[in-house]
């Protein structure tokens, strides 16, 4: 890539986050980080917290864990706009500005916004949607840019892609490559695969492969609203789907489930691995279940 390129491509923003707010350094060296599949707060997720009186209802009985990581990332599958239209039904999603009380609430510091949905109210709304995080501290990847948090004394870099209009192209595996040059662990959010399916396509597996070839440490996959299969390559963790984390989808037993990941990096290693399972019991109100 040309480095005039790159310069409009890559914001780089250095910080160090606790679940309280606070930027500060593990002083163990560890990080932990959470890692959730699909969140969707409009619709009637959105109707139900009106109900509720709670901006926090999709989060309660899992921001307490949500919170005690260093960083937690999502996938956001909706716009953030101020007079969002109340609705129950359809497929043009957002929520209101009142609703990232809950992403508050919950901890979370990198929303995914490559996806089918982020553009819902297109440029103006996607727009409005970093504005409103940004205010909120939380930050956003998945717009073409580069994050990357300094915790435990090392570079963790996060990019976002959507691949379920478009297959990956060379200038997307020249991007990983410049941007594992610049960081010690590259952990990439991909929206992709087919809805409602248990295994991911052979494309899929072989853009995981060619990209762990160019840098990437981590992926975490979602879009088939259902949780698909773990493999790791060369010891690097492919999620290809985890599911739905919050999702109004309650008509069915696996769009009700989902898995949330927690990592624990020492230095530049990831050292463990917890697998975390929820379930939506109550109407888009995940729990974390043994």
């Amino acid at each position: 890539m040309a480095a005039s390129f790159l310069a409009l491509l890559i914001s780089v923003l250095s910080s160090e986050r606790q679940g309280d707010g606070v930027f500060k350094k593990s002083e163990n060296q560890k990080v932990e980080i959470i890692l959730t599949g699909d969140v969707m707060l409009g619709r009637s997720v959105m109707t139900k917290s009106i109900e509720e009186s709670d901006t926090s209802y999709p989060f309660r009985k899992v921001g307490e864990v949500l919170r005690g990581a260093d960083l937690v990332i999502i996938n956001l599958e909706n716009p953030i706009i101020s007079n969002c239209p109340v609705s129950s039904e359809g497929y043009i999603f957002c929520t209101s500005t009142e609703l990232v009380e809950g992403l508050v609430f919950a901890g979370v510091d990198i929303v995914n916004l490559a996806n089918n949905h982020s553009k819902n109210y297109g440029e103006d709304g996607l727009q409005e949607t970093i504005n409103t995080l940004k205010e909120n501290n939380i930050d956003s990847v998945g717009v073409g840019e580069l994050l990357v948090k300094e915790l435990g004394g090392k570079r963790f870099g996060f990019l976002g892609f959507d691949f379920t209009t478009r297959v990956p192209e060379e200038k997307d595996y020249d991007f990983i490559d410049y941007a594992a040059s610049q960081t010690d662990i590259l952990i990439v959010s991909i929206h992709w695969g087919l809805e409602y399916t248990q295994n991911p396509t052979d494309s899929q597996k072989q853009w995981a492969k060619e990209m762990v070839d160019s840098g990437v440490d981590v992926i975490v996959g979602h879009g088939p609203h259902w949780v698909q299969d773990v493999e790791y390559i060369n010891n690097k963790p492919v999620y290809y789907s985890l599911g739905n984390f919050i999702f109004d989808q309650m008509w069915s037993e696996e769009t009700k489930k989902g898995l949330a990941v927690k990592l624990i990096f020492e230095g530049d290693k990831l050292i463990k691995e917890e697998r975390l399972p929820i379930y939506m019991s109550s109407w888009a109100q995940p729990e974390f279940i043994e």
